[in-house]
């Protein structure tokens, strides 16, 4: 199966399908943190090259429930908003047959505007094996649920306590291994 991994710079969930022997490929406007197939461009201008399943991480800087505070504190936000909804909105109805989206809890703005549907489910790290907490939405399109594969103890908040740097942004938006190992295994 071709699989597109958009928006990863982090290559885990490419690597996650590689491993069960699919044709998967990040795109992102950043390079690959590991070596491997990987596109760096704007990923719209790879939409058509026949994949059959894309994952999508779109930037949810705009679009994320705890990033509304800011709306309408900083005078650009409403205007990035709308295009960080039509980057989602272009990804979502791409003609890929198999599509995952996705993005923490939006804010009810974003949500409205996006016109795609309700998320169709909630996972957390601690469902597949990670110790942690981060609510992630999934929207899913010709996909079942992702099920838990690894569900442990454990709720503490790492990404939410994050110590400022200049990586913050990226340790906060990696796929942790487990979650992209149980799409690789349910969604071939």
């Amino acid at each position: 199966m071709r699989v597109l991994v958009a928006c990863e710079f982090s290559g885990i969930v490419r690597e996650a399908f590689r491993a069960k022997g699919h044709d998967a490929w990040s795109c992102d406007l950043l390079a690959t943190e590991i070596e491997g197939q990987h596109i760096q461009d704007d990923v719209l201008k790879h939409l058509n090259d026949s994949w059959d399943l894309m994952i999508a991480h779109p930037d949810c800087t705009y679009l994320a429930n705890c990033g509304v505070r800011w709306l309408y504190v900083q005078p650009d936000r409403p205007e990035k908003m709308l295009k960080a909804v039509q980057f989602f909105r272009r990804l979502w109805e791409s003609s890929i047959p198999k599509i995952a989206m996705e993005n923490p809890i939006p804010h009810p703005y974003g949500l409205t505007i996006l016109n795609v549907g309700k998320y169709s489910q909630i996972i957390q790290p601690w469902q597949f094996g990670h110790g942690e907490t981060k609510a992630t939405c999934l929207w899913l399109k010709n996909l079942p649920l992702l099920k838990p594969t690894n569900v442990v103890e454990g709720r503490k908040g790492r990404v939410h306590h994050e110590p400022p740097s200049p990586d913050r942004w990226k340790n906060r938006s990696r796929t942790l291994e487990g979650i992209a190992q149980a799409m690789a295994e349910q969604w071939c």
